[in-house]
């Protein structure tokens, strides 16, 4: 099972590559939008979910502020080709231009994603040696080896440290089921079927806490 994963992790950064290199050639291309735009657009469109800095005050929602912009770019396509799901989403991304997914993500990529707070040190510090360690008999890798300490993320693995809980468990569970399923290669969903319950909701607490402090 661990060289599978493995193989995997060779594949998704293959893929992460490329991604992010035809991401790099799209803001290039993309038509100019100034920064106070897509501050407004933010304001209007998005705070109401995420905040207008993108550190959502609602757990059910994700902080965004601190992201790539690489993969916030990817997140708004998926939403828009139906390839990720949401009934929230879909409406919004349709209203918007593909200028305007390059202005929000340099807008919100720019802004810091406030730490948040487990509230359970006990399971915050299984979640810290799942996350640091994986689970050798279960085979599930560390989550360090692709978003990095403390879950800064790095190319399109995104920053998930100082993200809610609650939204951290939703979609580790939603992967685990592939209701979420616009992973790269799949490998997020081979990883979350491998975690029991215990370890997502530790893993989360662990989370919720790092970040900006």
């Amino acid at each position: 099972m661990i060289h599978q994963v493995n193989r995997y992790k060779n594949q998704l950064g293959t893929l992460a590559r490329g991604i992010a290199a035809t991401m790099a050639l799209g803001c290039v291309l993309a038509a100019p939008v100034h920064a106070e735009d897509a501050k407004t657009i933010a304001a209007t469109v998005c705070a109401a979910c995420h905040g207008e800095d993108g550190n959502s005050l609602v757990p059910m929602f994700p902080k965004i502020a601190g992201l790539q912009e690489t993969y916030i770019v990817k997140q708004l396509r998926d939403f828009q080709a139906g390839r990720r799901k949401s009934d929230i989403m879909a409406p919004v991304v349709a209203a918007l231009k593909p200028e305007d997914f390059f202005a929000l993500a340099t807008y919100f990529s720019a802004q810091k994603m406030k730490a948040g707070e487990s509230g359970d040190k006990k399971l915050a510090d299984l979640g810290k040696l799942v996350y640091y360690d994986g689970n050798e008999d279960s085979g599930l890798p560390a989550c360090i080896g692709c978003h990095q300490a403390k879950g800064d993320g790095h190319l399109i693995y995104p920053r998930i440290g100082g993200q809610h809980a609650t939204y951290l468990t939703q979609q580790l569970k939603n992967f685990a089921v592939s209701e979420r399923s616009n992973d790269v290669s799949r490998f997020m969903r081979v990883v979350a079927k491998r975690m029991t319950e215990e370890e997502i909701n530790a893993v989360a607490a662990y989370l919720a806490d790092q970040g900006a402090k």
